[in-house]
């Protein structure tokens, strides 16, 4: 697959498309307006320069890439993609709203359209297409150009050849290491993973410990990279809320309900690092 659309480049998108860009692919992205193209360039600039700078990507690849990207804010422009992948906000209404617009300006019969939703279950974006058999999720991870992994969701009409195509494109042509799932809510990461965030945040909550000594713990402790309540802060609050939400409507089960202090954090805009507060500050 060559032809590649990505709706949606705030964090996860940027990513996605930078990544699909150095693989040689024509990419399309489309956000919803003029601003929001002008910050996702510069999202995949700087991590270009990032990486140059570094010496893990060498200029003229760099460039290659800035060439094969092409931006806008019409979904017509997505006609003649092979695979178009959704990186808007983890939210169903939204995501759902995407499905509908994409099944009716995608024209290749043959075209799968992935979602990188973190927990919303497959089937339900699936169903707002007339191509179920053709829609699946693809996972990824932030930040996308480093980490790895991506999660491959199909729902119980994904079909086989879809699977097959995209589990291909991500460990062929993005170098990425695959691990499938059931259309579960969560997948297999965040079903571990959001419980043993939402602990942490309640252990705050509760004035246990501080965040510096949670974090501290689990760092030096379990060799975690990073503690549960920067993760959070990286992740996004707004999201680990949105993937708490899933999780409990779909299992109801009491350690997966948003704490009180996500949801005010959420409410008050304290997002983590995309708002510069969060349970850490981030602003310089």
């Amino acid at each position: 697959m060559d032809r590649i659309g990505v709706v949606g480049c705030g964090l996860m998108g940027s990513g996605i498309a930078e990544i699909a860009a150095r693989a040689g692919a024509d990419v399309i992205v489309i956000e919803r307006d003029a601003a929001a193209v002008a910050q996702g360039l510069a999202r995949i600039e700087k991590s270009l320069s990032r990486a140059v700078s570094s010496g893990k990507v060498h200029e003229d690849e760099a460039n290659r890439a800035r060439g094969n990207l092409t931006f806008g804010e019409d979904y017509a422009m997505l006609s003649d993609r092979e695979l178009v992948i959704e990186a808007v906000a983890e939210d169903e209404a939204t995501k759902v709203a995407v499905f509908e617009a994409l099944d009716s300006v995608v024209l290749d019969p043959h075209a799968i359209l992935a979602t990188n939703t973190s927990s919303i279950p497959i089937i339900k974006l699936a169903m707002a297409t007339k191509r179920p058999e053709q829609v699946i999720g693809m996972h990824f991870f932030n930040p996308v150009p480093v980490l790895r992994l991506v999660e491959v969701i199909s729902s119980l009409l994904t079909s086989s050849e879809t699977t097959a195509r995209v589990h291909a494109y991500a460990s062929e042509s993005l170098a990425k290491k695959v691990i499938t799932s059931k259309d579960r809510a969560g997948f297999v990461v965040n079903a571990l993973l959001i419980p043993y965030l939402l602990s942490a945040i309640r252990m705050l909550e509760t004035g246990f410990a501080s965040a510096e000594d949670i974090d501290t713990g689990m760092v030096l402790g379990c060799a975690h990279p990073l503690g549960p309540l920067a993760l959070t802060d990286l992740i996004g609050l707004d999201t680990t809320l949105a993937v708490a939400e899933s999780l409990y409507e779909e299992f109801k089960e009491s350690h997966l309900a948003p704490p009180p202090l996500l949801s005010r954090m959420t409410q008050a805009g304290l997002l983590g690092r995309k708002s510069g507060q969060g349970f850490y500050s981030y602003k310089s």
